[in-house]
């Protein structure tokens, strides 16, 4: 498995393509960015229809949750980071969201304000005081809060290393940004919650109180309500995420706006690839 994973780990600079939202603040170190409008909003579509084959045959949705061309989308689909594993002809074969907030967010900005638990008689104070917990840790550390989902794996991609590359993948990507703390909801099954948690994830808790696992009916399966630190990975990964880290410097950044690359290729030493805003 050593091995898998140091092969995994050698090809991501060709593998990962970061889809990089209209907000962005491009940290040091990400050379390889590229303006283009129409590759962008394609690489989203084929994310949101990577999702939904995987969330439908799983009967995690369903074909009324789709767009007729069988996409699932959601709101922050637009608005945070991608991360997107690829074949080696361009298609999507597994995908993470990277949502990123300012410290003075709270829980009604974020996506976890749709948590059943957030409506629980027994549970909704609780789960609010440990999201504002962990957003008041953010502030007094001088991090931002940040947010975990959409996560997706080809069926032909699980029993691989791929969705433990997807996790240090979204450690390093939180790294080169500027760190963050944050929280996920993590799938129980196929293994999502225990490989987060294997890399330093835990759960979720507010005064002693771990908020337990709860069964999500929008996507009709148990979810783990996790917290992570970007700083404090396990230390048997911590040099797996460094290696990825460096990795990231050559991985191919998607933006659609000019004027952030812009903004960055001034504040850093990002070289900019410029390509055509549009495509005919």
């Amino acid at each position: 498995m050593l091995r898998l994973i140091e092969g995994s780990i050698a090809s991501i600079e060709h593998d990962l393509v970061l889809v990089a939202p209209p907000d962005a603040k491009l940290g040091d170190g990400l050379h390889n960015v590229t303006v283009d409008a129409f590759h962008h909003q394609q690489l989203i579509r084929d994310m949101q229809r990577l999702r939904g084959r995987i969330y439908l045959d799983e009967g995690n949705v369903t074909r009324e949750q789709l767009t007729a061309d069988g996409r699932h989308q959601t709101a922050e689909d637009e608005k945070g980071w991608h991360l997107l594993m690829t074949d080696g002809h361009g298609r999507v074969r597994s995908c993470a969201l990277y949502m990123l907030y300012e410290n003075a967010a709270s829980i009604a900005d974020l996506r976890v304000r749709h948590c059943p638990l957030v409506q629980h008689p027994e549970w909704k104070t609780k789960v609010k005081g440990a999201v504002e917990s962990e957003i008041a840790r953010a502030r007094r550390a001088g991090l931002r809060f940040a947010e975990l989902g959409g996560w997706a794996i080809a069926k032909e991609r699980r029993g691989t290393p791929e969705g433990l590359m997807m996790a240090l993948g979204t450690y390093g990507l939180a790294r080169m940004l500027g760190g963050a703390l944050g929280i996920t909801t993590a799938n129980v099954a196929h293994s999502c919650s225990s490989i987060l948690r294997r890399l330093g994830g835990s759960f979720l808790e507010f005064d002693g109180t771990t908020i337990p696992s709860y069964f999500d009916p929008r996507y009709n399966t148990t979810i783990d309500l996790l917290r992570f630190d970007s700083r404090c990975p396990n230390t048997k990964y911590a040099n797996l995420i460094d290696i990825v880290k460096e990795k990231l410097a050559n991985v191919t950044v998607i933006a659609n706006r000019f004027d952030v690359a812009l903004e960055s290729e001034n504040d850093t030493t990002i070289g900019l690839a410029t390509r055509p805003m549009f495509a005919a």
